[in-house]
């Protein structure tokens, strides 16, 4: 396996992780800015208040996202294994 090999391997692993996590935290960003909003407005800053509503959401994202996440992490696997079978 060259430099150029390896590199690709971890460029594609990380974008692989970045794209499958996306939709969750895109999900909890969304969510948090809402609820800082709402407690900016109504003077309520109790730290407390944005963890179920976050997590919620996260819970949510995954669970409507799971293949998408999943197939990326497929492809990716399989990419591997075929560079592993044709000795990269």
């Amino acid at each position: 396996m060259s430099e150029a090999d390896a590199l690709k391997l971890v460029q594609d692993a990380i974008w692989s992780v970045i794209v499958g996590s996306g939709p969750a935290v895109g999900a909890a960003m969304l969510v948090g800015i809402a609820i800082a909003l709402i407690q900016a407005l109504t003077q309520v800053q109790e730290a407390t208040l944005t963890f179920v509503p976050k997590i919620l959401a996260v819970f949510g994202a995954l669970l409507l996202l799971a293949p998408f996440a999943a197939s990326q992490l497929m492809s990716f696997t399989e990419e591997v294994y075929a560079r592993i079978e044709t000795g990269f």
